[in-house]
């Protein structure tokens, strides 16, 4: 169990990623340090994993926090879905695996999920078990 006096702070400089960030599943560069800034905000995410009968209505999870990216050529390495409403998903150009986060069309940021991205293991468990 984290102690719960600490913060995450020591994962960001200035507001933004102090690491690389990796992807979960193949350890792919996404981004470089000071690539993207830190956002805590809710977002239904759909899960990476889904039941392949329900195609209609994917199975989402409340994701809480992201580094955000306000231009897609800031990714090192990263795929884009086909188009969803006004929403592109992100996955890993390696592996294929997502949605690792997600693209808004119509303001054209970026958002990668902290529980989908290795380097932040820390930070993310350290926001749900404190709630901070």
């Amino acid at each position: 169990m984290p102690d719960c006096s600490e913060n995450f702070e020591s994962e960001i400089d200035d507001g933004k990623n102090k690491r690389l960030v990796k992807c979960k599943y193949c350890s792919s560069v996404i981004l470089t340090p000071a690539s993207a800034t830190f956002s805590s905000f809710e977002y239904k995410l759909p899960l990476i994993k889904q039941n392949k009968g329900n195609v209609v209505n994917p199975e989402t999870e409340d994701v809480l926090q992201f580094w955000v990216v306000n231009d897609m050529m800031t990714f090192y390495n990263v795929g884009f879905s086909n188009t969803v409403g006004s929403t592109k998903y992100l996955t890993c150009a390696d592996c294929e695996t997502g949605p690792i986060g997600y693209y808004d069309i119509p303001s054209k940021i970026s958002y990668v999920a902290l529980s989908r991205e290795s380097n932040s293991y820390i930070i993310f468990h350290m926001i749900m078990l404190c709630n901070i």
